[in-house]
């Protein structure tokens, strides 16, 4: 795929810098890069622009009380395009991808959680769906790599600038994954929420008059979220610019026994992008980044291949990306970015 974009040295260390702390402000970037901030501003909205970064803020599901399910379907090849666009469109939905073959699709969906419908009415509409075969969900217990980000957008900045942007790790009470009761959860840090996924910097102003609050309640309720480790800023770009074009997902079949230390291991793995112990005849779900098949086909015979307790493996190309952890945006006539389906998102 050809790129009319093609991202420097500077972008690249601006995009670890996002990754490190979405919120931060362009004069605190600039002052830790050694740049002027203009030229820091001036970067991040060519690179917004052009739809190549954004930041997202994401909430860990668990603690809002509802779950993620990694969705597999089969379907026809005459059903394939018309299912991804209408799941692109939907709130609960992200990280869509058709399989290469173009029969396959996985995605990620949120659903109430187990006491609730547990999505059921979506499941069962997918079945439905005329061309759709099967479909597998698998509920994800627990992230195991890649939260952080991906290191192949993470390693352009050196250990003192890291430092130097890193907020205080937030330290949530008790079970990380447990419910955020305390913290609070309701209709107006949904909409919160909503406006920081479509875009993870907007400003205190927008985010006011998005919920009803003042900027101080803004800036409080965002800092208590992160706090408390429901709400994290993710970077949201496509590995292809920084020379990873590749993308594969694996379905891992891993023995009790050595699921801990599989997972720590991928932890450890530059090419996971991101890992999940999950549900399902296999326990373990990977996305992984390469650079050509020939550097997938080493990591499975090599890195993957020397950890025990993995039983069965199964692999699978990723045909395109439709949709990744926010909102679907589309460029704007002016140039600016377009929320996907209903409700635009305001101009700046």
């Amino acid at each position: 795929m050809t790129r009319s974009v093609t991202l420097d040295t500077l972008d690249r260390r601006l995009i670890h810098a996002l990754q490190i702390d979405g919120r931060a402000s362009f004069s605190r970037i600039a002052d830790v890069l050694g740049v002027a901030e203009r030229t820091i501003t001036r970067r991040y909205h060519r690179l917004r622009s052009a739809l190549v970064v954004r930041v997202a803020g994401l909430v860990n599901s668990r603690r809002i009380g509802m779950l993620d399910w990694f969705v597999r379907i089969d379907c026809t090849p005459e059903a394939i395009d018309a299912l991804t666009a209408a799941l692109a469109q939907r709130d609960d939905t992200s990280w869509i991808a058709p399989l290469a073959g173009e029969t396959r699709l996985t995605c990620m969906i949120r659903t109430p959680a187990l006491g609730a419908d547990s999505g059921r009415p979506l499941f069962a509409h997918l079945l439905r769906t005329p061309g759709i075969r099967d479909v597998e969900a698998a509920c994800v217990l627990r992230s195991v790599a890649g939260v952080g980000g991906w290191a192949g957008r993470t390693s352009a900045l050196e250990a003192a600038e890291q430092t130097a942007l890193r907020i205080p790790a937030p330290v949530p009470p008790g079970d990380p994954e447990a419910p955020a009761e305390a913290s609070g959860w309701g209709e107006a840090e949904a909409l919160l929420a909503g406006e920081l996924a479509r875009d993870g910097r907007a400003d205190v102003v927008r985010l006011a008059a998005v919920t009803g609050w003042s900027a101080s309640t803004v800036r409080r309720r965002v800092a208590g979220l992160r706090a408390a480790g429901v709400l994290h800023f993710e970077v949201d770009v496509d590995p292809s610019y920084f020379g990873f074009p590749v993308e594969a997902l694996l379905w891992l079949e891993v023995a009790p026994a050595a699921l801990g230390g599989v997972t720590q291991a991928l932890s450890r793995h530059d090419a996971v992008a991101f890992a999940a112990v999950t549900t399902g005849r296999s326990a373990v779900f990977a996305m992984v980044q390469c650079r050509d098949t020939g550097a997938l086909y080493d990591y499975l015979a090599n890195e993957l291949a020397a950890l025990p307790g993995i039983g069965r493996m199964e692999s699978a190309l990723v045909h395109r990306r439709a949709k990744r952890a926010g909102p679907l945006l589309l460029p704007t006539m002016a140039g600016r970015p377009e929320r996907h389906g209903p409700g635009r998102e305001p101009r700046r």
